[in-house]
């Protein structure tokens, strides 16, 4: 039987070049499905492709590569993979991280227990909600920016109202101060406001604009990817059908004229044996094709499943930075907010009922001889 194997890649660790043994398995001449087990008996949704050794929550380490036998391998969706029982520990691409690259070969039952999703679109359903959160994130903070927009538009129409403006002396220029320190703090807030929209708001609406188009491109190249290869798995099953039975038909002409119970010549039987030579070569062939497509299908599976993972560390980091920008925006508006009130304090702290009291009479006053008592 032929055997395609694949080696470990040598490069840095975590952006493989080729694929690895064991992940999945390659389908043989001989051993390419263990008969007796039908696809859907397979739990494929929880099932490891690796035997847990010791701590199950953590990473496993790469282990010697095995090769491919009749009883090491089974096929789940026309994807070979090897059998957990067989194989002790599954090589990992990077086994000191829970990568995507490393746990989302095998489909997972959904919600309602009924379908199956593959693991790529489980990782494609990741990011088109972190996509989704994202553009969330976006209207939160334009229902921040709104907020601090009419706040500051209030706060700018009390500072022009009239009332207590009569206030005279040295509390009356505290009052005085206090009502324009509001239309100085509406000025802070929707400067806020408009660093808000274009240091949070919109670097949020923009980044990765084209992301969900992108991930449409790359999950119709998977999807075609996956089609190709079971249509090259059904191939391989037709093919070694056809050679079970050119093997049977041999066999049993060459039984009947062992027993001379047929008049089948020498010629006869030399055809028929090049047939099945033939259905066997046809086999191999298939398998050879199926290789091929499932190797391309593998090597494209870990570079996508590393670019998903790579684009979600990229989303996060860039939430986080704008998020952090978000918060110096706030505490800067506090501080200048604060700046705002410092000369009402000090012009409140400077209040004086005696000398209003003084400035006052001096302003008012009518006469400055008291009565006296009338004489008899």
């Amino acid at each position: 039987s032929t055997e395609t194997t694949w080696e470990r890649p040598s490069s840095v660790p975590g952006t493989p070049k080729s694929p690895l043994v064991n992940s999945p398995s390659v389908l043989t001449v001989n051993g390419y499905y263990i008969s007796g087990t039908p696809v859907h008996q397979l739990d494929s949704g929880h099932m490891s492709l690796r035997k847990a050794s010791g701590d199950p929550q953590t990473p496993g380490s790469p282990a010697a590569p095995r090769r491919q036998s009749k009883e090491s391998s089974l096929t789940i969706n026309c994807v070979t993979f090897p059998h957990p029982d067989i194989m002790p520990e599954q090589q990992l691409l990077k086994p000191s991280e829970w990568s995507y690259c490393d746990y989302f070969w095998a489909d997972k039952k959904d919600s309602q227990g009924n379908n199956t999703v593959s693991g790529f679109e489980i990782l494609l359903q990741k990011q088109l909600k972190g996509k989704q959160m994202q553009k969330e994130m976006a209207e939160f903070v334009r229902e921040r920016i709104k907020i601090e927009e009419e706040y500051a538009k209030n706060l700018s129409k009390l500072s022009q109202n009239s009332l207590a403006a009569q206030e005279e002396g040295t509390l009356g220029e505290a009052w005085a101060q206090l009502k324009k320190s509001l239309a100085d703090e509406a000025e802070v807030h929707l400067k806020f406001s408009s660093k808000l929209q274009s240091e949070v708001e919109k670097p949020l609406l923009n980044f990765r604009e084209n992301f969900k188009k992108d991930m449409k491109k790359c999950d119709h190249h998977i999807a075609d990817l996956r089609k190709q290869l079971a249509s090259r798995y059904a191939a391989v099953e037709k093919a070694r059908k056809a050679l079970t039975e050119r093997q049977k038909d041999l066999e049993m002409k060459t039984q009947q004229l062992e027993v001379k119970l047929s008049n089948k010549t020498e010629e006869e039987i030399k055809k028929a044996r090049r047939k099945s030579t033939q259905a066997g070569d046809d086999l191999m062939r298939c398998v050879d094709l199926y290789n091929q497509a499932q190797s391309k299908w593998f090597e494209e599976m870990v570079t996508t499943t590393l670019e998903l993972e790579r684009l979600e560390v990229e989303r996060v980091e860039m939430i986080r930075q704008h998020l952090c920008q978000y918060t110096q925006l706030r505490h800067e508006t506090d501080m200048f907010n604060q700046s705002t009130v410092e000369l009402v304090d000090q012009l409140l702290r400077k209040v004086d009922p005696a000398k209003d009291r003084e400035l006052w009479v001096k302003e008012h006053k009518t006469g400055d001889i008291r009565p006296v008592d009338m004489e008899i």
